[in-house]
């Protein structure tokens, strides 16, 4: 359950990233457009962290990296870095899987990384408001 692509050989596209999501395909669509309209950030495909990540689109705003998303069988996660003021200007707007995310973050100097697991229209709604607080100036 929720196996990445993790053939370094062969670099999928982003069509063969969504159908790998399955049943959060139309999630996984809606968050690239919405990210790179919303927030004019580039996508490229990429092999990031090794293999216990596995392919996945790096979203950029000029060269500052806002997120990776991660293709799962049915579902993905979307790896970002939040400073700790960021965390707590969206803490109390999320649902609790989202809040213990942020309480278990992977420290990185002020703040640290979550990585959230996208199987609903629920947390589409809190990882764009995370997202936008990542984007904002």
């Amino acid at each position: 359950m929720y196996e990445r692509m993790l053939n370094k050989q062969i670099m999928p596209t982003i069509e063969e990233m969504m159908g790998h999501c399955k049943e959060s395909a139309e999630l996984f669509a809606i968050l690239n457009d919405w990210l790179t309209t919303a927030f004019e950030t580039e996508q490229t495909i990429v092999f990031p962290y090794g293999n216990n990540y596995g392919w996945g689109i790096a979203h950029r705003k000029k060269r500052k990296l806002i997120c990776n998303i991660f293709s799962e069988d049915n579902a993905f996660t979307v790896m970002v870095r939040l400073s700790e003021k960021q965390c707590k200007s969206v803490y109390e707007q999320l649902q609790n899987y989202a809040k213990e995310l942020i309480d278990n973050k992977y420290p990185c100097n002020d703040g640290g990384w979550i990585h959230y697991r996208i199987t609903g229209r629920e947390d589409l709604q809190d990882i764009q408001k995370i997202l936008s607080v990542r984007c904002s100036k």
